[in-house]
């Protein structure tokens, strides 16, 4: 059997960070040993309301949550990105970021990517009305890290329905695009898979995309964490449990498809992303 290098776990979070982060180890502890990157959904340390999110909100590198998870990285010598989770803004000591956190084997943070896209939508579901801005401040900054098992791009949830972003981070050298996420139920089943699929053909990347499932107070979410090669194909799915989905990531079956079909060099709007990429480039320091 092959070895494993990823695992996406999903989870069904709450209010009760140590209930969570009791939960991300339990998936953790049972992962083979090849396991290299472990990726966990949005609002995987806490998922509650505006009140709890500025309470929980920590500067980067400093706080209970993320000595935590660094303190797992080490113990299970794994890289642990956090699909999500508040920190202090970067810019403003009074407002937080929904961001996504990097950590290596020895617990060290490697990136920082604050969500872009707010999810400010009303929809015909349990809650109705969703507003993030109201809660965040949106990020700015495009983020690419080495991983050991390639160059990985970050997004978060409602970044999804953006092309923009995920050509951008193409554009910069991304082979995977990572997706955590906390679809409704509502929204998920109509676009979730099939927005994954089109940002993997699009972009030429594997998409790894772990999700939050369940009910979490008034907001169910949809599941369905999966993986997604540059060619658009499924590679797994977990629908609907509490359980992590793990297997092998080779980013060398992306060369022979970039060259076959050459979309960054086709693209006739690629000086858009250009600018866009000069004009974020000195603001990625973590």
């Amino acid at each position: 059997m092959k070895k494993v290098n990823v695992a996406l776990l999903q989870l069904c979070s709450g209010k009760n960070t140590k209930n969570n982060l009791a939960q991300i180890e339990q998936q953790i502890k049972q992962l083979p040993d090849s396991v290299k990157l472990v990726l966990t959904p949005e609002n995987a340390l806490l998922f509650s309301n505006s009140k709890d999110y500025h309470k929980h909100a920590e500067i980067q590198g400093d706080g209970p949550l993320q000595n935590a998870i660094a303190k797992m990285a080490q113990r299970y010598k794994v890289w642990i990105l956090v699909g999500s989770m508040p920190l202090i803004s970067r810019d403003s000591p009074d407002q937080i970021t929904s961001s996504s956190l990097v950590f290596d084997d020895e617990g060290v943070i490697r990136a920082r990517y604050d969500k872009i896209h707010m999810f400010d939508v009303s929809i015909d579901d349990e809650q109705g009305e969703y507003n993030e801005s109201s809660i965040y401040q949106r990020g700015e900054r495009l983020t690419v890290v080495d991983t050991p098992v390639g160059k990985l791009g970050l997004t978060i949830c409602y970044d999804l329905r953006f092309p923009g972003i995920f050509q951008a981070l193409r554009e910069k050298g991304a082979e995977i695009i990572s997706v955590p996420a906390a679809f409704t139920r509502l929204t998920g089943k109509a676009h979730w898979e099939p927005l994954l699929r089109a940002r993997a053909i699009e972009n030429q990347c594997i998409i790894l995309a772990p999700a939050q499932v369940g009910t979490h107070d008034t907001r169910r979410t949809w599941g369905h964490t999966m993986a997604i090669d540059g060619w658009g194909k499924v590679l797994k799915k977990n629908p609907d449990a509490v359980s992590a989905l793990t297997l092998n990531v080779g980013v060398e079956s992306l060369h022979g498809m970039r060259e076959q079909i050459r979309v960054v060099k086709h693209n006739r709007f690629r000086p858009k992303l250009t600018h866009l990429i000069k004009k974020v480039k000195d603001k990625e320091e973590l």
